[in-house]
Parts: structure tokens; C-alpha cells; sequence
């Protein structure tokens, strides 16, 4: 689901405190050595925790990582409140938060998407499910648009991997689910029962943050644009959300 939004808010007033440290924005030329980059590792498979493991795991911090690599610059991960370069947490570009701080380009576009069995040739869209029973993980912004489907029969599930089952299972037509988390189970191997289909719905950006008028955020993007250009970011993609439009 969509990361809730104390969670999201709390990472912003960190980032926010440190906006208000004061000081000029270094020159680029007297740029960190390290890239201290502010994260909550709750929300796969963007930032988390492997069991038994301390480290930081996922599509944010590969890419991170391969950002401080192309700047020549050590990332290292932090979840306590500080004195962060950046903020890595799957945060969506928005208006409100473009005025507190600086929002690094898109990374990655979100939003909600269909996912129905592997054999299923007759669901192409949402279109295709009114008056069909849809599963959705309950709290999500999944749960609220299936229920916005007319005549839609909406069996809710604590976990996503129970909503999926469920399709599997073959007692629901379709999973309306966030994207992310649709892609990450494909490519943990739900791509043999199971597909997407449709357009994204809702689509949203995901961003760094920065405190505003930093330094960085100019050479982040730079950085990122390289990414892309020289074909790590899609390899990164990949290991994640496999061979999906982005």
C-alpha cells in the first residue's frame, strides 16, 4: 500500500529540520565525501530490512548507492533524525512538498494497477471488472478504488500476499493493488500465474528530497540522468520490478 502518510510526514519534518539549520549550500567542488541519506525501512521493496540482517536492502537504496558511486561520494543509510544530505522513502513529488524542499527529477512512477491470472484473456482493464469480485489488501488506496467499481464485489485481506492467493486461488477476477508491489511479486516469481494489464491509474512520481536550495540536488539529478543514460538505472529496475514499463 501506499506509505502512510505519518510516516511519510514524520521523514519530512526531518528533512525540514535540517532546512532550517542555516548555512549556504556548499559548491559542488566542496561537496561531502559522504551522502548521509535519510530513509524509513518499512516499505519494500523500496527501503528495507533483510531478517537477520543491519543492512538497508531495496530499489531506493540500490539507486542511491549508484548515485553517491556516480558523484564519488560514500552513501551511508540513516533512519535517526540529523543533519541528512537527503531523504530516499518512496516520496511522492507534490506541490506542498516542492514549497518545504528541494524534490529530486522522478525516479519512479507509482499508482495503482489490475492484476489478474496468467490465462485471464477477457480482463484488459478496470473496465473489464464491473459486477466481478476484486481482492485488495484493506486500508489501501487499492481497497478504496475497487470499491469505487460498479457492482464490484470487494473481499478485503490483511496482506498482500493473502490477496494475491486469493487470485491464484482463482476466487477473485482481479487484485487492484499499488504498482510496486505488484511488480516486486511478479518478479519474485508471481509471473508465472499471474499478469498486469491495463494503464497505471492514479499515477504519482517518486523523488529525493533535499532541504531547500541545496547543492545537491542539481548533481542528483545529474547523476540520475547518467544513470539512466548509461543503462545502470534500467538494471536496477530490474533486479526489482523486472522487464515492466516504467
Amino acid at each position: 500500500m501506499k506509505k502512510a502518510l505519518v510516516v511519510l510526514m514524520g521523514l519530512l519534518m526531518t528533512v525540514l529540520a535540517v532546512a532550517g539549520c542555516g548555512g549556504e549550500g556548499k559548491k559542488t567542488a566542496d561537496a561531502p565525501k559522504v551522502l548521509k541519506v535519510g530513509t524509513e525501512p518499512t516499505f519494500a521493496p523500496f527501503e528495507f530490512q533483510k531478517e537477520g540482517s543491519k543492512d538497508y536492502d531495496g530499489f531506493d537504496m540500490d539507486l542511491i548507492r549508484a548515485i553517491g558511486k556516480q558523484l564519488n561520494m560514500k552513501v551511508i543509510p540513516a533512519i535517526n533524525a540529523g543533519n541528512i544530505d537527503v531523504a530516499a522513502a518512496g516520496m511522492s513529488i507534490t506541490p506542498e512538498r516542492q514549497n518545504a524542499v528541494d524534490m529530486s527529477d522522478p525516479y519512479y512512477v507509482s499508482g495503482l494497477v489490475v492484476v489478474v491470472n496468467k490465462d485471464n484473456m477477457d480482463t484488459r482493464s478496470i473496465k473489464d471488472l464491473d459486477n466481478k469480485a476484486i481482492a485488495t489488501q484493506i486500508g489501501t488506496t487499492g481497497a478504496e478504488r475497487a470499491g469505487k467499481v460498479p457492482g464490484a464485489k470487494v473481499k478485503t485481506f490483511n496482506t498482500n500476499t493473502e490477496a494475491f492467493l486469493e487470485l491464484k486461488n482463482k476466487g477473485v477476477e482481479a487484485v487492484i493493488i499499488d504498482k510496486p508491489v505488484a511488480e516486486y511479486y511478479l518478479v519474485q516469481g508471481g509471473q508465472s500465474t499471474a499478469k498486469i494489464v491495463g494503464e497505471t491509474l492514479e499515477a504519482e512520481s517518486y523523488g529525493f528530497s533535499l532541504k531547500k536550495g541545496s547543492a545537491l540536488t542539481k548533481e542528483i539529478n545529474k547523476a540520475l540522468s547518467d544513470l539512466k543514460k548509461n543503462g545502470e538505472y534500467d538494471k536496477i529496475y530490474k533486479k526489482w520490478f523486472g522487464d515492466v514499463k516504467k
